[in-house]
C-alpha cells in the first residue's frame, strides 16, 4: 500500500496538509485544496454546527445541556473545542467563510461564568488558556491577556499544571504542552517577548529532560498512554503530539527526542500506516469517517509521516513556507 495515495482519498483538512508537508506540491495547488475545508467536508460541517450567537452547542468550555453536577463529565462539543478542531483541520484564517465565524465569537462569547471575560481574553486554567491562546492567534484575535496570564501560571520546574497549587508543585504534560503550542502560535503571528521565548525554552525542557514521556529519576514510562497518538489531541499528551510540536519549534532535532521517535516506529503497521492509538471518549458534534480507535488513522498517519520526514532529514520545502499566505500558524 502507498500510505501517500491512501491518505490523498481523504477529507480536504487532511489532503491539503500531505500536498504541503509530504509531496511539496505547487503553492497554487495546496490553496486551492485548503479553500476547500471551509465548504467541503469536515470544516464545512463544523462550521455549519455554529449558532447565530458565535457558539457552538450552547457553550464555551461545556455544552449547554451538560449536567453541572457533574464538572469532570468530558463532552467536546461546546466552543472551546470546536474552535480547536476547526483551527487542526487548518482552515484558512481569511477565507469568506472563516471571518464571520469569528467575528460573533470575538463579539459576544465569553467564558461560562459570571463577569467572565470575553473567550479571546482567556479564562484562569493553563490547559483552557493555551488552546485559547493558540486559536486566538491563528485566527488573528491576538492574545496578550493571555499570554500574561500564561506567564504568571509558570512554575518552578519550567512547566504548567492545571492543578498546581503553588510554584513548586510538579507541572503536568498535558498542560505544558497546550501552553507551548500557544505561546509558539503567539509567536509566529509576530508576538514578540523575551518572557515568552524563556518561558517557551524552560517549557520544552521540561518535556526534553523527561525524554517526551519518561519520568526523570527512575526513568520509568510516566504514563502508558503517552505512546498511544490519538486525534483529536483535545487538552492531552502523547509522545506524537510532542514531536509534531518540536518539529516546528526546534527544527534542529535534539537528540533527546529520539526514544519517542523509537516508539513511533515501532507502532507503524507493516503497510506503511498508523492505528488510532485511543480515543477520547465523549459526545462529538460528528464523527470524522474513518477515524476509529485501534484502526490505521489518516490524521496519526499524516502527523507521523510529518514527524519522520522532519526527523530523518528528508529536503523538500518547509512547512512554513509551503504555507498559504494567510496562515498564521501551521496545523
Amino acid at each position: 500500500m502507498d500510505p501517500i495515495a491512501w491518505l490523498l482519498e481523504g477529507d480536504p483538512a487532511i489532503r491539503w496538509q500531505v500536498l504541503r508537508d509530504l509531496t511539496d506540491a505547487p503553492r497554487a495547488e495546496v490553496e486551492a485544496e485548503r479553500a476547500r475545508i471551509a465548504t467541503v467536508g469536515w470544516g464545512g460541517r463544523l462550521l455549519a454546527e455554529q449558532a447565530e450567537d458565535g457558539q457552538w452547542d450552547g457553550g464555551v468550555y461545556r455544552p449547554g445541556w451538560v449536567d453541572e453536577s457533574r464538572p469532570f463529565f468530558d463532552a467536546w462539543t461546546a466552543t472551546h473545542f470546536s474552535l480547536e478542531t476547526l483551527r487542526d483541520l487548518g482552515a484558512d484564517p481569511a477565507a469568506p467563510p472563516v471571518r464571520p465565524a469569528i467575528a460573533p465569537l470575538r463579539e459576544h462569547v465569553r467564558w461560562d461564568r459570571e463577569d467572565a471575560p470575553p473567550y479571546f481574553d482567556g479564562e484562569t486554567e493553563p490547559c483552557v488558556n493555551g488552546t485559547a491562546l493558540a486559536s486566538a492567534a491563528y485566527f488573528g484575535e491576538g492574545g496578550d491577556a493571555i499570554v500574561e496570564k500564561l506567564l504568571a501560571r509558570r512554575l518552578d520546574d519550567g512547566g504548567w499544571n492545571c492543578w498546581a497549587r503553588t510554584r513548586d508543585s510538579p507541572s503536568s504534560f498535558h498542560s505544558t504542552i497546550c501552553v507551548l503550542e500557544g505561546l509558539l502560535a503567539w509567536e509566529e503571528a509576530g508576538g514578540r517577548s523575551d518572557a515568552v521565548r524563556a518561558a517557551r525554552g524552560a517549557g520544552e525542557e521540561y518535556l526534553l529532560e523527561r525524554r517526551l514521556l519518561f519520568r526523570l529519576r527512575s526513568g520509568a514510562p510516566i504514563d502508558p498512554r503517552f505512546a498511544m497518538p490519538a486525534f483529536p489531541t483535545r487538552w492531552s499528551y502523547d509522545v506524537l503530539r510532542g514531536l509534531e510540536y518540536l518539529r516546528r519549534a526546534r527544527p534542529e532535532r535534539d537528540p533527546r527526542c529520539a526514544d519517542a521517535i523509537g516508539i513511533l516506529r515501532e507502532r507503524r503497521r507493516p503497510d506503511g500506516r498508523w492505528d488510532a492509538g485511543q480515543y477520547r471518549m465523549g459526545p462529538v458534534l460528528f464523527e470524522m469517517e474513518g477515524e476509529e480507535e485501534g484502526r490505521p488513522s489518516r490524521w496519526i498517519t499524516l502527523r507521523a509521516l510529518r514527524v519522520l520526514r522532519w526527523w530523518d532529514g528528508q529536503t523538500g520545502t518547509s512547512v512554513q513556507e509551503a504555507a498559504p499566505p494567510s496562515s498564521v500558524s501551521s496545523p
